[in-house]
Order: C-alpha cells, then structure tokens, then sequence
C-alpha cells in the first residue's frame, strides 16, 4: 500500500520535474548560445577595424562592447521568459530607465555622439595642429567624450567634443605641403620690382623654402601710406612655423640693407598763414 502512495507521488510531480529540468536546461542553452554569439559580434566588430587603418580602434571597441551588452540583454530576457517570467514588464522598466539616464546625461550622450562623429570621418588624427572652438593646438588624445590638445605653450586644453563637430575645423597638418601668407609694406616712392627682387632674394635664401610651388611675391593692396605686397613662399608643413615667425624678420633687414623705406601709418598737416 505505501508503495502504491509513492508511486502515485512520484507520477503526479514527474511531470512538473520534467518541464521544470527542461527550462533550466534550455535556459542554459540560451545562455550558452547568446554568449558566444555576443562574444563573436564583438570580436567582429573589433577586427573591423584592425584591417582598415583609417578607422578608430576606440570607436569600434566601444562599438563592439556596445552590441554584446545588448545581445546579453536580450538574452537574460529570453532565458527570465523561459522561467515564466513576464519580461513585457521588464523591457518597459528598461526602456523608461533608458530614457531617464538619457535626460540626465544629455550633455553627455551629445558629446559621445560627438566623439562617434570625429572617430568616424576622422577630421582630424593625434599629432595634428588643428584650430577648433577657438583653440589652437597639436592634438594629442581624441576619445569618445574629448578632444585633448597642446599648446605652444605647453597648456594642456580639454575640449568637448560637441563644441568642436558641427564647427568650423581647421587642420593645419591635412597636407604636406603648405602656404605661408605673410604682408610687407613698402613707400609709395619705392620701386616695386626692386621691393620684389629683395623679397624674393631672402625667400631663395631660406633653408626651408620650396622652390616648387614658386613663392608668390604680389601687389595686394594700394593703402593710405603704403603699398602692400602678399608674399606666400611654400613650405612642409613641418616648417610651417619656422618659416612664418622667421621670414618677417629677414625681410625687414633686407629692405634696410636696400635702403627701401618701410613706412608707418602718417598724417601730413599743412598750416597755411593767413596773409595780413
């Protein structure tokens, strides 16, 4: 008789065991599977960027622990699901946390947007003069949220990133091979092939200068007191300063040397007599 009352136990939860032993075996499954594959997307999205080197190994790390955070989210929802759980609750719990995170670091998630931007199309790489958000400075670290730059001198400046994309940028180091734009003038008695001649004399002279492009020695303006020439020698960009902070000052003492005058802004006053 009790043998009979066990038996009978055992039939009415064996099926309960069953259900009960499956789901924990295809939660684990789940896991199991959604693991890997998280694993994998991640791995994939991390070696996209290894095979093309213009592409950020930052950005696409984030990008990659990004999309296994949310394979792994869909993935504890499915295995909660097969425990009975009502995960409708859940997603809708997850979504108006989401949003709430996101009005609070709305600054933030801007300046990320930002950064994803700047990493993408790369305006600019570590090592380059940029000017951005009123800066000047030799970048030395981008990420996800800031730009880091250094100046002449030696001023560390972080900047957001959102203040510098969809703002103008200048890369100063994008080509090689760049212009110096600098101004001279001269009197307007002085003979303007001989004020050219000089300049060009101390343009060939200079180490630094190409030959190739030609410098560009030009008339610009016909001003008040003086007649200004726009000089653009061509340099590398690696000399760019150089020649910029330097040619002035050797202009200057050939026009001396020359004897060409080189005028400051005058007034001439005329004080007429009146006759008795």
């Amino acid at each position: 008789m009790q043998e009979l009352i066990d038996k009978l136990d055992i039939n009415q939860y064996l099926p309960a065991i069953i259900a009960g032993a499956t789901n924990v075996l295809l939660a684990i499954v789940i896991l199991v599977v959604g693991l890997f594959i998280a694993n994998k997307v991640q791995s994939g999205v991390n070696k996209t960027a290894e095979k093309y080197q213009k592409l950020d190994n930052t950005l696409f790390s984030f990008l990659g622990s990004l999309a296994k955070y949310i394979i792994m989210a869909f993935v504890i929802i499915a295995v909660l699901n097969r425990f009975g759980v009502q995960t409708a609750s859940i997603v809708a719990l997850l979504g108006a946390a989401g949003l709430a995170v996101g009005l609070a670091l709305q600054g933030t998630l801007t300046n990320l947007a930002a950064g994803v931007m700047l990493l993408l199309f790369r305006p600019y790489k570590v090592g380059d003069f940029i000017a951005a958000a009123d800066r000047f400075g030799k970048v030395d670290e981008i990420d996800l949220f800031t730009t880091i730059l250094t100046t002449f001198d030696n001023q560390q400046i972080i900047i957001p990133n959102s203040q510098i994309w969809g703002a103008q940028i200048i890369n100063h180091s994008h080509h090689n091979i760049r212009g110096v734009d600098m101004h001279f003038g001269v009197a307007y008695k002085e003979n303007t092939e001989q004020v050219r001649k000089v300049i060009k004399g101390v343009l060939e002279a200079h180490p630094n200068i190409l030959s190739e492009p030609a410098p560009f020695i030009e008339v610009e303006v016909l001003n008040d007191s003086s007649v200004d020439f726009l000089v653009r020698p061509f340099c590398e960009g690696a000399h760019y300063f150089d020649v910029l902070y330097s040619i002035p000052e050797q202009v200057k003492m050939a026009l001396d040397k020359e004897g060409i005058e080189i005028p400051f802004p005058h007034r001439k006053l005329i004080i007429e007599k009146e006759s008795a």
